[in-house]
């Protein structure tokens, strides 16, 4: 996947306020990345996670998760990027789509290692992430959450 396009794009949301950057980054994202069909991100309110900008066919009925729960809650209790190949083979998931087979998500965190939401990413390709998802969707989540710091020093 080429993603030439990025730097641009995260030197763009750098100009943004925060709740627009969020909104930018998942309609852009699933505008740009083929395999990427549906794009959320929630905001960790208390101990749970409350789903705030998203992109795709539908929404989820899923727009508060505990921390902890599913995909979404392992990633923000652990405080790292989560890949699930086949969503079918994993019990942790919680089921959005039925076409959806593979799922990523990355927490917003400050420096000092507070998590401050995520971005959710579900693929109806199997195993569609690999490094390069990894390290671009890092790099914005990382954007994001200095944005969120930025706006609130």
């Amino acid at each position: 996947m080429d993603f030439t396009w990025a730097e641009p794009f995260i030197q763009e949301l750098r100009s943004l306020g925060f709740d627009e950057a969020c909104e930018r980054a998942v309609r852009t994202l699933r505008e740009r990345v083929p395999h990427y069909s549906w794009v959320g991100i929630y905001l960790l309110e208390g101990e749970e996670l409350v789903l705030g900008p998203w992109d795709g066919p539908a929404a989820t009925e899923h727009v508060r998760i505990p921390v902890g729960k599913g995909i979404c809650g392992l990633a923000a209790r652990e405080k790292r990027t989560v890949i699930v190949d086949d969503v079918n083979q994993d019990p942790r998931y919680l089921a959005c789509f039925p076409s959806t087979r593979s799922e990523i998500v990355v927490p917003l965190m400050t420096p000092q290692g507070r998590v401050l939401g995520e971005i959710d990413i579900d693929s109806d390709e199997p195993a569609a992430f690999g490094p390069d998802d990894q390290k671009l969707l890092e790099k914005i989540a990382e954007t994001l959450a200095q944005i969120w710091e930025r706006e609130r020093s």
